[in-house]
């Protein structure tokens, strides 16, 4: 059993905490572990705080949390390292909802405390839980189940009733055995289990909120200014992270995309309380709720990537000014919600649009097509999750002007090709999954993607499993290629109800190509190096509408038309014409590395005149081209990230190269020499 270290012998550091009111005073013993000063790389959050540790005039209540390590038994070498982390974390995140309990007295409704600390906790919880698990399993351990361990209590300030609000004695009750003078912190386990407060239906009483208030709330006229607080979803808006961190050392990669996943989980989950609650709270719940738990947790996820950095020799990133998110509004206007004078004038945010008289496009992330009619009385008419795309987001092909131009090749280039043979995805290799950005999670992707070739790719896969696994591939290619599904906008589909589908805001029907080609090609100025094993290459930004098009590399045609590509539209192909997707991947390599901590250091672009960047060679270029037989005009999408509203730019592609050694020599042979294989 893992050896766990739960006290430490701590010095008081920090003083005088005022709450404001009446003058009370708050003494927080900022807790230090003996013998040491407080590091500069290390906020008070990365250490647990006990109750006891708390006083106040007029007490807070504190947090009681199932324990863990007690749980593990027999936790693998391979893991400890690990499974210690993400115990420290379940420590710090217990202290931070210790604190906002603290800071956040008096503020908001009935439900204030499980909205904004208690679930947001549980959500935290359940997402470390989870990475333990896999932890221990990826080394070859018995998985523990933990995840009944995630939904937290609270201890009564006095000590008195240390069980949860009407505990049924399973695991409360008996006025909290080891409460009294520790406010209750050990109060019989806090009623972990019982039917209080995790289980008398307030847990799920509205933890997700959106499009709440857009502009109108704070006018004079009542609810006839709030004329869209049922209008359609409004979505989290994060700054990136990844493209600002630099060189990542080696040593800290694994632990920075790590985090770097963590913070989409956080965005993720933050979107769905925003659709989940949608309504409810005060002018400042989502504020209290949302935004700023979100902040908290993103300032914590950014200290460990920078601490991970620095840790490894790296140059420290400054990163916390990127820990605060905004909303996209819910349409065009932000819902003004009508005249100041209550009359209900002109509500807004009715309908997906979530906004404008017009219900019209908008050219910011926003859903689109809504009816704008909101009737005054803070009722917007429809409302939803956030949709997408709109009319504005097609353009007739035969509009386009030719646009597609190739490098010319030169006397060393290599000229040839090389096909492999896949198939369509006949037999249904779906998930929700990516590997290569989000190994070990489940709906790591929170889109639907298509796959063809290795059988076994999930969110957990291996290396191994991919090497040991069946394929698609006529030629034994065991290599995984993937990019998210098309889907007919038709409001069917069966999964409307699953993550990945319509839980994310992907509702429509799937469309199976009509025609995969996956084919390899050389370079304009030189002949091309074999591709390594497990090469791991990502093609376009799944979240490039927010993020902007640095990385977009989506590429949009029709058959017949092919020398017309369109990188922000979706065609409109002529009657007979098949839409054509095309994802042309990076074909330079470093040379050293299979992956990158932002997964595409290690590979780059080809040059203008087709050459590799310094310290890049050149690699078979590979294109998955896609075709689908679609109705001709507007009518069909990509899966997206729900914030993402479904735009062409997010297209993306994905690869693992697991080609048998002998048949990639096949294949630069081919290319090499000019000759067409496959």
């Amino acid at each position: 059993m893992i050896q766990i270290q739960h006290r430490r012998r701590f010095r008081p550091v920090l003083s005088v905490l005022a709450l404001g009111g009446a003058g009370v005073g708050l003494v927080v013993a900022s807790l230090t572990p003996a013998g040491q000063g407080m590091s500069p790389e290390v906020s008070l959050s990365a250490y647990s705080v006990s109750a006891s540790t708390l006083t106040t005039a007029a007490a807070a209540p504190t947090v009681n949390c199932p324990s863990v390590a007690d749980k593990l038994q027999g936790v693998p070498a391979a893991a400890q390292a690990e499974v210690q982390r993400n115990l420290n974390l379940l420590d710090t995140q217990i202290a931070e909802a210790n604190r906002r309990l603290v800071t956040s007295q008096g503020q908001g409704g009935p439900n204030f405390i499980q909205n904004a600390i208690l679930g947001p906790l549980k959500d935290k919880r359940a997402s470390t839980l989870d990475r333990i698990t896999i932890a221990i399993g990826r080394a070859g351990g018995q998985r523990p189940n933990l995840q009944n361990l995630a939904a937290c209590g609270l201890n009564n300030a006095s000590g008195n009733n240390g069980g949860a609000q009407q505990g049924d004695n399973q695991n409360g009750g008996n006025n909290g055995q080891n409460g009294g003078n520790n406010g209750g912190q050990n109060g019989n386990n806090g009623g972990q289990n019982n039917n209080g407060q995790n289980n008398n239906g307030q847990n799920n009483n509205g933890q997700n909120n959106n499009g709440q208030g857009n502009n109108g709330q704070n006018n004079n006229g009542g609810q006839g200014n709030n004329g869209g607080q049922n209008g359609n979803g409004q979505t989290v808006n994060c700054p990136s992270v990844a493209d600002k961190l630099g060189d990542v050392p080696a040593a800290a990669q694994a632990e920075v995309q790590r985090n770097l996943n963590l913070l989409d989980t956080q965005i993720a989950e933050a979107n769905r309380r925003l659709a989940a609650t949608r309504g409810q709270g005060g002018r400042n719940f989502i504020q209290n709720a949302i935004l700023g738990p979100l902040r908290a947790k993103r300032f914590a996820t950014l200290q460990r990537i920078s601490i991970a950095i620095a840790r490894a020799g790296g140059r420290r990133p400054n990163l916390l000014n990127l820990a605060t998110c905004s909303l996209n509004n819910g349409g065009q206007n932000g819902g003004n919600g009508g005249n100041n004078n209550g009359g209900g004038n002109n509500g807004n945010n009715g309908g997906q649009n979530g906004g404008g008289n017009n219900g019209g496009a908008s050219p910011t992330p926003t859903a689109t097509n809504g009816n704008g009619n909101g009737n005054g009385n803070g009722n917007g008419n429809g409302g939803g999750k956030p949709s997408g795309p709109s009319p504005e987001d097609f353009v007739d092909i035969r509009s386009v002007q030719p646009n597609v131009n190739q490098p010319r090749f030169q006397g060393n280039g290599s000229r040839g090709s090389f096909v492999t043979r896949c198939g369509r995805n006949e037999n249904g290799h779906f998930n929700s999954d990516n590997v290569i950005v989000a190994p070990g999670v489940t709906n790591g992707a929170h889109h639907v993607h298509d796959y063809v070739g290795n059988l076994d790719t999930s969110g957990f896969s291996t290396n191994e499993s991919l090497q040991a696994a069946g394929t698609t591939c006529s030629n034994g290619d065991k290599s995984a290629h993937y990019w998210p599904v098309l889907r007919l906008q038709n409001g069917k589909g069966n999964d409307a109800d699953k993550a990945g589908g319509g839980l994310d805001g992907n509702v429509g029907t799937i469309v199976r190509p009509a025609s995969v080609t996956l084919s390899f090609s050389g370079n304009a100025t030189s002949k091309v190096v074999p591709m390594p094993v497990f090469l791991r290459i990502i093609t376009g930004d799944a979240k490039s509408f927010t993020n902007g098009t640095t990385n977009a590399n989506a590429r949009w045609t029709c058959t017949g038309f092919e020398n017309r590509e369109l990188r922000d539209k979706y065609p409109i192909c002529p009657r007979g014409s098949q839409v054509v997707r095309k994802f042309k991947f990076q074909s330079c390599w470093d040379g050293k590395n299979i992956d990158s901590a932002n997964h595409r250091t290690h590979v780059a672009f080809i040059n203008a005149d087709g050459s590799c960047p310094n310290g890049f060679q050149a690699i078979p270029a590979l294109e998955q081209r896609i075709t689908y037989n679609v109705p001709p005009g507007p009518g069909f999408a990509v899966d997206s990230f729900p914030e993402q509203l479904h735009k062409p730019v997010t297209d993306h592609g994905d690869f693992i190269n697991v080609m048998p050694e002998a048949l990639m020599k096949q294949a630069v042979n081919c290319i090499n020499s000019g000759r067409r294989c496959g």
